[in-house]
């Protein structure tokens, strides 16, 4: 695909292109500089308020390479409002690039579309994108364990186990149901929407341990398309090294 392809701000789903080649199985310093520290508000990225009065990353910020721009989202707050006013908040920990064009396990292969994958095509984007793996939970835990706890009972017979912290948000439709997100959110405007949208870390000044850690980079091979040929193996998932809410770890890397 072309090397001009970029990052689509539109979903959580979100999108853009291979520029970058990450070393396969590897975990190594932020080439982008100290991405986990918290962003002055004058950046060009960080809008301070928009026209709805909320604080979020703008376009520009969305509009990078799609490796590089899921590098940049981890360490950054996804950032939900339910319909009661309620705020969810989840700091990203892992995340998975799908670059479009000859990449075999992304939904816009070969450039092709359907109603499913229309919004990996919207502007500015080409057919590529970042899919958001897994949460760190920092507001409304326990919301967040009502909603998981809500889908668990429907989809079995038995009354689930209480669900830990980590287990929250370790994996994308895990994600989803903690924040309540179905369907009508596909297509939305990240830069834009009062319901979803993204923002700097600015709970990082607290230094906890994982903090500290989260300077390292985990560069591996993504989750559930071993049928993607070569490209399954491509190192496109990264997260932060030694995470608990990982959803699921590269031993070969972490030991």
């Amino acid at each position: 695909m072309s090397s001009d392809a970029r990052a689509r701000n539109r979903r959580i789903c979100l999108k853009s292109q291979d520029d970058e080649k990450p070393r396969e199985g590897t975990a190594g310093g932020n080439s982008d500089g100290d991405l986990f520290e918290t962003a002055s508000t004058s950046s060009e990225y960080f809008q301070v308020a928009d026209a709805s009065g909320l604080r979020r990353l703008g376009r520009d910020f969305f509009n990078q390479p799609c490796v590089v721009l899921a590098r940049a989202l981890l360490g950054k707050v996804l950032t939900r409002r339910l319909p009661g006013g309620e705020i969810l908040q989840g700091r990203i920990v892992e995340t998975e690039a799908y670059l479009g064009g000859d990449d075999l396990a992304s939904h816009s292969r070969g450039g092709r579309q359907t109603p499913r994958n229309r919004a990996m095509f919207m502007e500015p984007g080409l057919g590529a994108a970042v899919l958001l793996r897994a949460l760190e939970p920092l507001e409304g835990e326990e919301t967040m364990r009502q909603l998981r706890t809500c889908a668990q009972k429907r989809a079995a017979a038995k009354t689930p186990r209480p669900l830990k912290t980590r287990q929250l948000c370790g994996g994308p439709a895990k994600l989803c149901q903690a924040f309540a997100l179905n369907k009508t959110f596909d297509k939305r405007d990240l830069a834009s929407d009062t319901e979803l949208w993204v923002e700097e870390n600015r709970r990082s000044q607290l230094q906890t341990k994982h903090d500290v850690e989260s300077k390292t980079v985990v560069c591996t091979s993504r989750i559930g398309v071993a049928s993607a040929a070569e490209w399954a193996q491509k190192p496109l998932r990264f997260y932060i090294y030694g995470h608990p809410c990982v959803s699921v770890i590269d031993r070969k890397v972490q030991g």
